[in-house]
């Protein structure tokens, strides 16, 4: 796969960040997913969770994408909320420093158009609830990335498995001199993350 050569530097990097064992456990239950899909021939589709789907849930779905077609695993990625809001700026900015292609239109709620390299498909993000008509209805992974969605939504309708997989909010570091640094940690451990888990089904 040809990549931006910036990305490509970046998820070099995320591959070597250490990963604890206490982590490795909370994936383990994503590996296995996979795994059996892929065993039964039918279609991995990842539908990331978050509250707002501004951050976290957006760095899930574009850094899945990413790196399950990295690793030549046919995986759908697709991410949403409880509430819609938008894709957040500091979050687009990160994705770009990452070494990602970004593109968006106007407006509250903007399409933002993502991607790996200047051939590939766009990835399309903007902020929705989980249950958006983009988003598969039946036969995915309810992949929650905070708490508060995954206390608020203790059902969600048409997923198979339901994994909490939870990240510390870089909006805590909004208009703080360690915004940036945040928003970067938070992608590279979930591009470290998502990395581990897939190279973990044969």
């Amino acid at each position: 796969m040809l990549l931006n050569p910036t990305l490509e530097a970046t998820i070099e990097q995320a591959k070597s960040l250490p990963i604890p064992k206490e982590r490795k456990e909370v994936l383990h239950k994503l590996v296995e997913y996979i795994q059996k899909k892929k065993d039964n021939g039918e279609p991995v589709l990842l539908n990331f969770i978050c509250t707002h789907n501004s951050r976290r849930s957006q760095f899930g779905q574009i850094w899945a994408k990413t790196l399950a077609t990295e690793e030549n695993l046919d995986i759908l990625s697709f991410s949403g909320g409880v509430e819609v809001t938008a894709f957040n700026k500091r979050a687009i900015a990160s994705i770009k420093r990452a070494g990602f292609l970004v593109s968006h239109g106007e407006g509250e709620n903007p399409i933002v158009e993502v991607r790996y390299s200047q051939q590939s498909p766009p990835i399309i993000a903007y902020s929705k609830v989980y249950d958006d008509a983009s988003n598969p209805t039946e036969g995915f992974a309810a992949i929650m990335t905070c708490s508060h969605a995954d206390a608020n939504c203790p059902y969600i309708p048409g997923a198979e498995v339901r994994i909490p997989v939870m990240y510390d909010d870089p909006k805590d570091f909004d208009g703080t001199d360690e915004e940036a640094i945040k928003y970067d940690e938070r992608s590279m451990q979930i591009a470290s993350e998502l990395s581990y888990a897939f190279s973990r089904v044969i």
